[in-house]
């Protein structure tokens, strides 16, 4: 008799964990497949520290194959599910397309950025929500600082040094509190840039920053920030953004080079490929994850509306959390459904928070003890060291160089502002310029995505001020321009899924080398009608413990 066939879709916080668990348990009783688009697990609460220069990428990325030694790791995109035959379709990253059939199957695709229908969003941010973004962004900022060093006019070098971050939940108010030390960093105890006084914006609709957590800790990270510099503005929206600033809700205009996109989240439409039954977007299950009337499909993290059995009537919170605990207690139901073990209830409680403000700062209230400053710093770090799969001594050592040692402000050019575009799909892949994916746009198709952004035929995707596509290569601000050719390789899938709108790229006309897309490429503008920008709801943290 063949043993039963396990796949997995998703290797964020409850796919990677479900995979563990039935590695663990099910001891070679049953062939385990992870669906996932890259070869790694990023652990998405330390990725605010890659942006600012203190961890080298690779220390945030544990592998799937190294650590997950009894599953076989599949690479690429889930297409579509088909409940009925069984079967999973995907499309691998050289554009071939596979499928793979189950006898069990666990949802885990997590999700993707929730873009409003604000004009000029779409063409003008960044998310940060993949390693490909937190890299760009690294390099952005580092080029906003030199180009504002070198420039003769005051109004555009105020411009290039101010940033704008929208939404004040985790990643937010730790993407603008790293910054402003990063930046700091770069203009302190250099002689040409005397007076020269970066500037960080933190805007929300909320009523105070990390809305979603105690007050205590919200009055706390709210004072590090204002005494560090960072312009906190509550109860403020933007209204609309352009390729050199952003128009406020209270009708104030920002002269900007940057806008960071941290307002939150959605499911990843995924889930919609089964037609059952859904609550706002995801797939609705039992609170053993299974789905009712198919005992083969399960679901958790992000894609699934768990019960909450701590507050009947509701679902458990989108976060990184209950993705968590989540993929434990999937993996062990999975696991109980072949006859290995017992199954159990989804049940959690609440052990504490904690939110790095860099340097030695930080805001925690483990087992519901409020702490802040160098004790909550401690606890921090003492707490993602003790979270992570892998990388804990990597890790622990960029922690103690950055403290002896100057940060390297320098820019790899590696990731191009047109290959990390808001509306993605897959923030975890950079867009690559190359031949067409047939594959890729069949993808899109299925799941009913705008063809308008597909490979073979993507428009412009002008960031931060990028120049034109049909503009030409300008060699005073990109001496390189035009003397690389474009990299082969398939494109990835650059679909537009996140907030349900269609891909509005644009043309922008500042100065940034990095926002070019690849030459011949036709620029496309849509603009979206005016929406208020809503909180970040997303916890990136796990948990400091399992109930």
């Amino acid at each position: 008799m063949s043993r039963p066939r396990i796949v997995i879709v998703g290797a964020g916080f409850a796919g990677y964990r479900a995979a563990r668990t039935l590695s663990r348990i099910t001891r070679g009783q049953a062939d385990i497949t992870l669906l996932n688009p890259t070869d790694y697990f990023l652990y998405l609460p330390l990725l605010p520290q890659v942006a600012a220069g203190i961890l080298e990428p690779r220390r945030v990325t544990v592998s799937l194959s190294g650590t997950l030694r009894h599953v076989r790791l599949v690479l690429g995109e889930a297409d579509g599910i088909d409940p009925d035959g069984n079967t999973v379709h995907y499309t691998g990253p050289e554009g071939d397309v596979g499928t793979l059939p189950f006898d069990r199957l666990i949802l885990a695709a997590g999700s993707v950025n929730k873009l409003l229908p604000i004009p000029g969003v779409a063409e003008h941010a960044h998310g940060f929500r993949g390693l490909p973004e937190a890299l760009y962004l690294r390099d952005h900022v580092t080029r906003q600082v030199e180009l504002a060093a070198t420039a003769d006019d005051p109004k555009s070098r105020a411009a290039r040094c101010t940033f704008v971050v929208v939404g004040a939940g985790y990643t937010g108010t730790e993407v603008a509190a790293q910054g402003q030390l990063f930046t700091d960093s770069q203009v302190r105890k250099h002689p040409l840039r005397t007076g020269m006084r970066p500037r960080w914006l933190l805007l929300d609709i909320a009523d105070r920053v990390l809305p979603e957590l105690d007050e205590r800790l919200s009055r706390t990270a709210d004072r590090v920030l204002r005494r560090r510099g960072v312009d906190v503005r509550m109860g403020t929206s933007v209204k609309e953004a352009t390729h050199n600033g952003v128009v406020l809700s209270d009708g104030s205009f920002v002269d900007t080079r940057t806008l960071v996109w941290c307002v939150g989240v959605r499911p990843d439409p995924l889930a919609e490929s089964l037609e059952l039954p859904m609550e706002k977007g995801r797939l609705l299950v039992d609170p053993h994850l299974q789905v009712p009337g198919r005992p083969e499909l399960f679901a958790a993290g992000d894609a699934a509306a768990v019960p909450d059995l701590e507050k009947p009537g509701e679902y458990t919170p989108m976060t990184a959390q209950h993705a968590w605990r989540q993929g434990r207690t999937v993996g062990r139901n999975v696991a109980a459904s072949l006859g290995i073990g017992e199954r159990r209830a989804y049940r959690h409680r609440d052990l504490g928070f904690v939110v790095d403000l860099g340097g030695v700062k930080a805001a925690a209230n483990p087992l519901g003890v409020p702490l802040s400053g160098v004790a909550a710093g401690a606890v921090t770090r003492g707490y993602h060291l003790a979270a992570m799969p892998g990388n804990r001594v990597r890790v622990a050592a960029d922690w103690l160089l950055d403290a002896v040692l100057p940060r390297q402000a320098v820019q790899l050019g590696l990731v191009r502002s047109w290959s990390v575009p808001l509306d993605t799909a897959s923030p975890e892949l950079a867009r690559v310029p190359g031949r067409s994916d047939t594959g890729a746009q069949g993808k899109g198709e299925r799941r009913g995505e705008s063809q308008g952004n597909q490979p073979g035929g993507e428009p412009a995707e002008n960031r931060f001020g990028g120049a034109e596509a049909t503009e030409p290569p300008d060699p005073v601000q990109d001496p390189d321009a035009g003397k690389h050719p474009e990299p082969p390789g398939p494109v990835k899938r650059t679909d537009s899924r996140a907030g349900g709108s269609e891909p509005s790229p644009g043309a922008g006309t500042g100065a940034d080398a990095g926002g070019r897309p690849p030459p011949g490429t036709p620029a496309v503008h849509k603009p979206h009608p005016d929406a208020p920008i809503a909180p970040e709801p997303r916890s990136q943290h796990p948990p400091k413990g399992d109930s």
